[in-house]
């Protein structure tokens, strides 16, 4: 994901996430108790991470991990490097897990990690030392059975590496299935990369097949183009749509007949930005949100589309390949404007639901042609687009109460089955 900087600082990411539980959960029958169980995070580790400098300087770096959910299997998340990461956003992130785990149906729970740093501004070995450092400090509480981490904002197959590498050479033996996410080399999945945008293209797909629109031609705006957004892009380009607008942290770009979005990724490769590039048109980051289009893709941080912006946007659909990019306040608007909202803990769970494929395949030995990877992941996301779709009807709500409710029933029926031990 592109880090696009969230438009207010000031909102508690994890009181948005809880009042989006909430919502779903009061349509349902289920102890208030035991809803109180499945929104509290299990665990919240904080950490002080020292480390050396290339300079010969010492630094203190501050750590998270938070281990939301492990009642559906071990806990399950990324690590994200960002100078504005928080307990707030960790514990927030770890929640959506959990319910997007549940969502799709793959066992695991939800967790979450993120190191307080700027990544641009370190060199390769400081990035390593300290990424070896904080997984030194998580020894005792990750692990394949108990909590696998994964990409997030700002880290990669890279740092995944020096994860699994670390707690191997702690354990004493070659650990593949700590992490995923990993270099198809040592473990990893094909298919991984492109994971998540490609669980958007295909709930894309779901929503206009319901709508009953024809892919060639849609029109498509995408904020954040990291990995994510440049996948989803390309992908829904060969599908036929226009992507009429993109932006990254550094800039925004648009052009009404549809960007290439082949050049543009040759681009961004060189420059390292989708400024400047060749036969597109400046804009103002901010109005990419309200492009006149018809799917709109958040693909950066949270709380982007907020009560200020909801009510200018433009869309028919709003696809979340971020996670939390809209906030509880800007739900009810763009519900009450009659726009569709594929809410993230279904729309960008394509990368969880490709990491369990990866975690299985490290489990057994034996590895999965591409071809099949995709495959499986659209029959997961197809049939997870429907549970939803259908108990949105039933219930005649909105896409994202639909999602929690399935996920929280599911949630709640297994800690009901295993009881509580005391």
């Amino acid at each position: 994901m592109t880090d696009v900087k969230s438009t207010d600082i000031q909102v508690s990411t994890f009181e948005n996430a809880m009042r989006q539980f909430d919502r779903a959960a009061g349509l349902l029958k289920i102890n208030p108790g035991l809803l109180n169980i499945i929104k509290r995070p299990r665990r919240s580790i904080i950490l002080e991470l020292p480390m050396m400098m290339d300079d010969g300087t010492y630094r203190l770096f501050k750590g998270y991990r938070v281990q939301h959910s492990i009642v559906r299997g071990p806990g399950k998340g990324g690590i994200r490097y960002h100078p504005d990461v928080n307990l707030d956003e960790v514990q927030a992130l770890a929640a959506w897990m959990t319910f997007k785990c549940a969502v799709v149906g793959i066992p695991f729970g939800g967790a979450k990690g993120g190191i307080v740093c700027d990544p641009r501004k370190m060199s390769k070995g400081e990035l390593e030392r300290l990424t070896r450092r904080y997984t030194a400090e998580l020894m005792d509480v990750i692990g394949p059975d108990q909590d696998v981490p994964a990409p997030d904002v700002n880290t990669d197959s890279q740092i995944m590496a020096w994860v699994m590498d670390t707690y191997s050479m702690h354990q004493r033996r070659t650990e593949t299935a700590v992490v995923t996410g990993k270099p198809v080399a040592m473990g990893g999945s094909l298919g991984r990369r492109e994971a998540t945008g490609r669980g958007v293209q295909f709930c894309v797909r779901a929503m206009a097949r319901h709508l009953g629109q024809s892919l060639p031609g849609l029109r498509i705006a995408v904020q954040g183009f990291g990995n994510v957004g440049s996948v989803a892009a390309e992908l829904l380009a060969r599908d036929g749509c226009k992507i009429v607008a993109v932006c990254d942290v550094y800039g925004a770009i648009a052009n009404k007949s549809g960007l290439d979005i082949p050049a543009l990724l040759k681009h961004t490769a060189t420059t390292g930005s989708v400024k400047d590039f060749p036969g597109s048109e400046s804009i103002d980051t901010k109005s990419i949100l309200t492009t006149d289009c018809d799917v709109l893709i958040p693909a950066a941080l949270e709380n982007q589309i907020t009560e200020e912006n909801a009510a200018l946007i433009r869309a028919r659909v709003v696809a979340e390949g971020a996670n939390g990019p809209t906030t509880p306040e800007a739900d009810v608007i763009l519900a009450e404007k009659g726009i569709y909202v594929i809410p993230d803990i279904l729309c960008n769970a394509g990368g969880v639901t490709v990491s369990y494929f990866e975690w299985v395949q490290d489990r057994m030995g034996y590895f999965w042609e591409e071809e099949e990877v995709n495959q499986r992941l659209e029959l997961i996301m197809n049939r997870s687009f429907g549970e939803v779709l259908a108990l949105s009807t039933a219930h005649d709500t909105t896409l994202r109460v639909a999602a929690f409710m399935l996920a929280i029933q599911r949630v709640a029926e297994v800690i009901q089955l295993r009881g509580l031990y005391a």
